[in-house]
Formats: C-alpha cells, sequence, structure tokens
C-alpha cells in the first residue's frame, strides 16, 4: 500500500531544504548590505561623524542593498503585495533594526564608557548587527514577503477563479 502512505514525512525534507535555502540567501543578501552599512559607518566616523549619527547614516545605504537583494532574490518567489506597501514596511522594520543597532552603540558609549572606533564596531556591527538581523529576517519574513495564503482572504481565490458566488 505504498500509495496510500503519507505525505507528511516527505514534506518534511522539502519545507526543511526551502527554509535553509531562504535562511542562507537572507545572509548572503544581508552580508552585502552589512559591508555596504560596515564601510559606510567606518566612513562616517573617519569624517568626525558621533557613533550613534554614523550608525544612523550608514543605515540608509545598507537597508537599499538589503530591500534589493530580499526583493528579488530571497523573497522573490513570494506575492507582491504592494511595491509601496512592502517597501514602506520593508523601511519601517529596517528602521528599528537600525535604532537596535544605534541603541548598541549608544549603551558602549554613553553608559559603558566606551568610545573608540573599536567599541563602536564591536557595538554596531557585531552586537547590534546580530540582534538587528534577528529581528529583521523574523520581521521580513512575518509582515514584509509574506506567502501567497497569508495575503489574500480566503474568499478571494474562488472570486478571481470564477467559482464563486457575486461579491
Amino acid at each position: 500500500m505504498s500509495g496510500t502512505a503519507p505525505t507528511e514525512p516527505a514534506e518534511a525534507p522539502g519545507r526543511l531544504a526551502a527554509a535553509r535555502s531562504e535562511v542562507t540567501q537572507f545572509l548572503i543578501a544581508g552580508g552585502l548590505a552589512y559591508a555596504v552599512d560596515v564601510a559606510v559607518f567606518n566612513l562616517c566616523l573617519y569624517w568626525g561623524l558621533g557613533g550613534v549619527a554614523a550608525k544612523i547614516v550608514s543605515s540608509v545605504p545598507a537597508t537599499i542593498v538589503a530591500y534589493i537583494g530580499n526583493r528579488y532574490w530571497t523573497y522573490r518567489s513570494r506575492e507582491r503585495t504592494g511595491v509601496r506597501r512592502e517597501y514602506t514596511m520593508f523601511f519601517v522594520f529596517s528602521a528599528i533594526a537600525a535604532g537596535i543597532q544605534a541603541g548598541c552603540v549608544f549603551v558602549s558609549n554613553h553608559l559603558m564608557g566606551f568610545s573608540s572606533t573599536l567599541a563602536d564596531n564591536i557595538s554596531g556591527n557585531i552586537v547590534g548587527m546580530a540582534l538587528g538581523t534577528l529581528f529583521r529576517f523574523w520581521a521580513f519574513r512575518t509582515f514584509v514577503f509574506k506567502h501567497k495564503s497569508e495575503t489574500a482572504p480566503a474568499t478571494e481565490p474562488a472570486l478571481s477563479a470564477g467559482r464563486g458566488g457575486t461579491p
């Protein structure tokens, strides 16, 4: 009775592979954004900006790179839910994550008394980035780049396929 075997065990490896691929792509796209972030951050520090301001400034071009990588690669197979909506939500969640990173620099500078370039890089680009990355991954996959079934009302597919009643 091989035809009646449950399909769930076969689906689990497929879901695991898909999740692993998503995480890998997210981290690669994020790695490119991270390189931009670190470069701009250190350039801002070199030009005399304080650590918190430099982290805020560096997050803008890094967020643009991250959006492009995530929309057009990591989450390319997910339904578009409106460019304005996605872009706005992506930048709102990225701003929150940038606040997490800047907050780490603030704590390091003002509460712990570490104000060197090395301390700013450790607090903003290692500790802050790790915390921000965890937040971004959760927020982007949960709210920004939703699966098709998460974005459409239950009656929409039937109506669009011409099988439902009149709206």
